[in-house]
């Protein structure tokens, strides 16, 4: 069985300011095999890196990302990084291109929870003009935005994300048809509601398992205990260290 891949969450939001490309160039100097990133779409439909539908948490700016252009937003500057700017998507790209890593991208919800109209197709096509479509790892709480991408076709992997309190009640068999549902061929859950046995169901089916949420070195040993596929954690030097314990007490 393959280890368990590490995937730098927000870019190692524990260590820099989350989605800034100050984080990136960090993230891809480890080994982790992964680096995850969040976009909304602009006024003008460009993918923009950053976890809120608000600016106002992470930026000197405020309101919607939908209100702004992406001229606008491109002068918009994120806490914490000295100056830098909200990245756009091919921003990210150029920095996680050279490197051996692959792109986990999450594609978000708008400030009312409905699917940016637009944003799955913009998205694949700015990764295409780097050629890193078939490197990304898309993923979405938006089953109809999974199963854009799905039809669209050229990703990597297709990601369902399910909230912890829906997943806590669902039986790994309803998880599955939830997945089969979109064309999902993984899905992620906090790792607080992971255990093997829906690790064990999801591979029966044919999917994998991925986890968010473990950033400490309790919750990170047991991700890596139950084997799932992916873990993305705010802390991912620390989370390669302890896989490669890990594996070196096997």
């Amino acid at each position: 069985m393959s280890a368990t891949e590490i995937a730098s969450h927000r870019g190692g939001a524990f260590l820099w300011p989350e989605n800034s490309l100050l984080a990136f160039r960090h993230a891809v100097s480890w080994d982790a095999e992964q680096l995850e990133f969040d976009v909304h779409m602009s006024a003008d439909g460009e993918p923009v890196v950053i976890h809120d539908s608000t600016l106002d948490r992470t930026t000197d700016g405020s309101g919607t990302i939908a209100e702004w252009t992406w001229e606008a937003l491109r002068r918009v500057r994120l806490r914490g990084t000295g100056g830098e700017t909200v990245p756009h998507l091919r921003d990210a790209g150029a920095i996680i291109a050279p490197s051996p890593q692959r792109l986990r991208m999450e594609i978000k919800a708008d400030s009312n929870g409905r699917p940016y109209p637009g944003l799955v197709r913009r998205c694949a096509e700015v990764l295409d003009q780097s050629g890193l479509r078939a490197r990304t790892v898309m993923m979405s709480f938006e089953a109809s935005s999974v199963a854009e991408a799905v039809a669209l076709g050229g990703f990597e992997q297709y990601v369902l994300l399910i909230e912890t309190r829906p997943m806590r009640a669902l039986r790994p068999a309803d998880a599955i048809a939830l997945c089969r549902s979109c064309g999902a061929t993984e899905l992620g859950v906090h790792e607080a509601v992971a255990d093997r046995a829906l690790l064990d169901a999801l591979r029966a089916a044919g999917l994998r398992l991925s986890v968010w949420g473990a950033n400490h070195a309790e919750s990170m040993a047991r991700a890596l205990t139950i084997g799932v596929d992916v873990l993305a954690t705010d802390d991912p030097p620390l989370a390669l260290e302890m896989r490669q314990r890990a594996i070196s007490l096997r």
